[in-house]
């Protein structure tokens, strides 16, 4: 594997800066590009701050990665892909420096970052322009998945654009132009779990949250357009709630108290402060405990921070020991105490609070099969 001492960070083809490893502490160094610094804007206000000089990653947090450089990495399902293909090849993933991760990555990630140099030999980046493949990488996904037939894992990572999250997908362009993120089931996954997956995002939509696009291509595989591509085909700069809190997201050390302080620090707006609390209202209702750091995200157009539309709210009651990813006040299981005092802490009027409480819960007991009520905590 080749050794990467020093990458280029661009942002859509313009040079951000230069990333490298400090070789007294093992730790990656970030510094911003001259040009960058007078006409650009911070990566990550939150790690990154637009200044001269070298920046320092945390030796204790992300093996001494930056966490917005990290958030260009896949996880579950396209790290699985990524350590078969890399098996291949006599190397381990875990072994590989972040800089070596992130020029795997290239031109191929998710957002606008990409790095250079590109490593050779992994990346064949596809974009499917039709749905008549989805039947064959639905597939081959069950395949490499199941452990029990080899399948094509290069077909289905060269595919997926590093994208995130434990179940299979791929990236399509449709004849309009727009950009689509297809999911596939898991062997776990009941058949229906696309249509599973559209009722509860229509819902959430009803609820008053935004969301993107949505789809069932072939009628069965659920589809969201891509919002870290504007309708000019312009990629966006997107980030993880993880990685602006520079968390790891598997230790659910989140709490919904940060997402919305988050949220109000990047956007200064009351209104997706507002947004925030009933996603968080309807991931509770709808019990999605699988509501972690990174499926939460943010959009910088121009220097500005929004709330980038939601995405992965689904029933999921698994969790962590049955617990939400993200907790309230550290209660993995908030009742209705706990989501005011949230509200309120933030001034949202109680009225307002419950209202959009009231509408959610009415929304979902009319559309859903299950749902949780915030007021019983017996549920």
């Amino acid at each position: 594997m080749t050794d990467i001492q020093k990458i280029q960070v661009l942002l859509r083809d313009r040079v951000v800066g230069t990333l490298q490893t400090d070789p007294a502490s093992g730790v990656c160094v970030f510094e911003y590009d001259k040009e960058w610094l007078g006409s650009g804007f911070s990566l990550s206000p939150t790690e990154l701050p637009l200044q001269s000089g070298l920046l320092f990653a945390d030796k204790d947090r992300l093996g001494g990665s930056f966490a917005i450089f990290e958030d260009s990495l896949p996880d579950g399902y396209g790290l699985y892909l990524l350590e078969k293909i890399l098996r291949n090849q006599n190397v381990s993933l875990k072994d590989l420096s972040p800089l070596q991760r992130l020029s795997i990555i290239g031109k191929s990630g998710m957002g606008a970052l990409s790095y250079l140099p590109v490593m050779p030999g992994i990346q064949k980046q596809q974009e499917l322009n039709d749905t008549e493949c989805l039947d064959l990488l639905q597939e081959e996904a069950l395949k490499v998945l199941s452990e029990k037939e080899a399948g094509d894992p290069g077909l289905l990572y060269y595919n997926s654009s590093n994208s995130g999250g434990a179940r299979p997908k791929t990236t399509l362009r449709a004849n309009d132009g727009s950009h689509w993120l297809v999911k596939f089931r898991h062997t776990y996954d009941p058949v229906d779990i696309g249509q599973s997956e559209y009722l509860y995002m229509q819902t959430a939509a009803e609820c008053g949250v935004t969301i993107p696009r949505i789809a069932l291509f072939n009628n069965k595989y659920f589809a969201i357009e891509r919002f870290d591509i504007d309708k000019d085909g312009r990629r966006l700069h997107m980030a993880s709630a993880a990685a602006l809190l520079k968390t790891n997201f598997r230790r659910q050390d989140v709490d919904y108290t940060n997402l919305l302080a988050l949220t109000g620090y990047l956007t200064q707006d009351p209104a997706q402060v507002e947004e925030m609390f009933r996603r968080m209202v309807v991931n509770l209702v709808v019990i999605n405990k699988d509501d972690h750091a990174r499926n939460f995200s943010f959009l910088c157009r121009d220097g500005r921070w929004e709330l980038a539309p939601a995405y992965d709210i689904t029933y999921s009651p698994a969790g962590s020991n049955g617990e939400h990813a993200t907790s309230l006040f550290y209660n993995g299981n908030p009742g209705l105490d706990l989501v005011l005092k949230a509200g309120t802490g933030i001034r949202i009027p109680r009225f307002r609070c419950l209202e959009i409480i009231e509408k959610v819960e009415a929304i979902c007991e009319e559309r859903l099969p299950i749902i949780h009520r915030l007021n019983n905590q017996d549920d």
